[in-house]
């Protein structure tokens, strides 16, 4: 039975969206003197951001995976090498994407270091190659390594932080693992794309159970959201109370605890709007849709508005022209939808291009192919 998408992950990559834009606007247009508010904010809010993202992610690819490989009858090992041949071309475009994205940035530096630096383009592409063989790993196991990799984390940093900017292998090292370390370094990110793929496991055997609409809430409740708001709370009050105020610093294993925590009782509670249908999510969250379905075209074009009010802006000032922002990019999207819905969505178009991709090379290797 093929799985219906599921609202609720457009409504929380939507979330997730509009909160990394304001963090940028904040940060780009902000008079210098003010950089408390959006330091005051970051420490707030941030687990909604790139780790929020990055979650919802493994969640939605999880899903689709998992939804291709049932449409398939059998075992057909040709038609599985297409999904994990589609599975790795997606991956590899965002990859090429997010390369081209950190070049421009080297470039306006003048300092081509920056070409290989953890911004979030370029932590979900190599979370995707890392996850694949991942996702025929036992849940456990996920969680496991997810866990291991950040305990593991500040052991590794103090280890080759003292390298920063030599060219001695522990140097090379640490630019590979934590350049741009404020940003969003794999090791202490890739968990939570790691953790995305369990609960999408999880909600994908919830919701592809064959019941009616009673017996699936019943189901969903004590399967899925009971479990999820008492684990997700207690990682929140273990993260708050472990290093008290390190939960706030993004680097701190506090940190990346109480922000799982966060994103799990904020997924689960939109979950149970939709599911439950406390509002109907299709009408009342239609905005929300369209950040999540353009979500990387709005990530790479909302940088065409860095230089628009460069470090202009105080505190109250702020407030208004991101407001207008955000209006201005909802009205394009919601144009962008009505006349061209996928054709004006990168994400989209990657999905279409690999898919094409490997038909390709499908019919250049039946030729090839002895009769």
């Amino acid at each position: 039975m093929k799985l219906q998408r599921i609202k609720s992950i457009d409504i929380f990559r939507g979330l997730c969206m509009i909160w990394i834009i304001l963090t940028h606007l904040i940060d780009w247009w902000l008079k210098s003197e003010f950089d408390w508010l959006h330091s005051l904010l970051i420490m707030i809010f941030d687990p909604i951001g790139a780790s929020g993202l990055l979650l919802i992610s493994g969640v939605s690819i999880t899903l689709s995976y998992r939804n291709r490989i049932t449409q398939i009858k059998s075992e057909n090992s040709i038609q599985l090498k297409k999904v994990r041949n589609s599975y790795f071309m997606k991956g590899f475009f965002i990859f090429i994407i997010a390369i081209t994205y950190n070049s421009l940035i080297a470039i306006s530096l003048k300092d081509p270091i920056w070409i290989w630096t953890w911004f979030v383009l370029l932590t979900a592409a190599v979370s995707t190659f890392l996850t694949w063989p991942l996702l025929k790993t036992s849940k456990l196991l996920r969680i496991i390594i997810g866990f291991i990799i950040w305990v593991a984390n500040p052991f590794i940093i103090s280890l080759l932080l003292p390298f920063e900017g030599t060219l001695s292998i522990n140097g090379i090292l640490f630019h590979a693992l934590y350049h741009g370390i404020h940003q969003v370094p794999l090791l202490v990110f890739f968990p939570f794309f790691l953790f995305g793929t369990v609960i999408g496991d999880i909600l994908f055997d919830v919701f592809r159970i064959d019941q009616n609409e009673i017996e699936k809430k019943k189901i969903f409740g004590y399967k899925y959201l009971i479990p999820s708001i008492v684990i997700g709370a207690l990682f929140i009050i273990f993260g708050v109370l472990f290093k008290i105020p390190n939960f706030l610093s993004r680097e701190s294993l506090s940190w990346v605890i109480y922000s799982l925590g966060v994103n799990i009782v904020l997924i689960s509670t939109i979950l149970s709007i939709e599911i439950f249908e406390i509002i109907k999510t299709k009408r009342s969250f239609k905005l929300l849709f369209y950040f999540s379905y353009y979500s990387l075209t709005i990530f790479l074009a909302h940088n065409l508005l860095h230089f628009l009010f460069l470090n202009q802006l105080n505190p109250v000032d702020i407030w208004f022209f991101s407001a207008a922002a955000f209006v201005f990019i909802s009205i394009i999207l919601r144009i962008l939808y009505k006349k061209w819905q996928g054709k004006a969505s990168i994400k989209v178009q990657i999905g279409k291009l690999s898919y094409s991709v490997i038909m390709k090379l499908d019919e250049n290797s039946d030729k090839k192919s002895p009769e």
